[in-house]
């Protein structure tokens, strides 16, 4: 079975991926290592600054590494916000059949009654750069996020009242059928 857990920034993305490790004892991938290979490596000269360009670029080969390991009978997470919205266009019926899919959004009221929570616990699992954390754009990302899932008929995970890591990762599990 392979996890997608795509959204937008900040929504709590890799520390869902690390429960979910925990849990279904299932390896994970961050998109943003997959980003920070090529940017590093020079094989790419986008920057970490371009975000909706990097989608696409990373995208097929993230595509290719999820075929490898329904080849090979194994589990794994793929957790970004680098998933695009045709995502399911990559795969054949086949694959898809391996393939849960959902994305994390956060409602604009969300946003704003609970920012400086947000901006304190960026850093639960990875080290961030410092950067400055603006609420238009995460409400802005958030919408389109969710205006990708109902284009594709992607499931999407839409926090309004409370971030739960323990809750996201338990409906995750249970709606994928784990």
């Amino acid at each position: 079975m392979i996890l997608l857990i795509g959204g937008s920034s900040h929504v709590g993305k890799t520390l869902i991926a690390q429960k979910l490790l925990e849990r279904t004892q299932f390896p994970y991938t961050s998109l943003d290592h997959l980003k920070m290979a090529f940017i590093r490596t020079k094989k790419t000269e986008l920057t970490t600054e371009d975000d909706y360009e990097m989608r696409y670029f990373l995208w097929p080969f993230a595509a290719e590494m999820i075929k490898t390991a329904i080849e090979n009978d194994q589990n794994m997470i793929v957790e970004g916000c680098y998933i695009p919205r045709e995502w399911k266009q990559s795969f054949t019926p086949e694959y898809l059949s391996h393939i849960y899919c959902t994305f994390i959004t956060m409602s604009e009221d969300y946003i704003r009654r609970n920012f400086d929570t947000i901006q304190k616990t960026e850093n639960a699992i990875e080290h961030r750069m410092p950067d400055e954390l603006d609420i238009e754009r995460l409400i802005m990302c958030s919408k389109h996020f969710r205006e990708d899932c109902a284009a594709s008929q992607t499931p999407n995970i839409d926090i309004t009242d409370k971030f739960d890591a323990d809750a996201l990762t338990e409906q995750i599990i249970k709606n994928a059928g784990l």
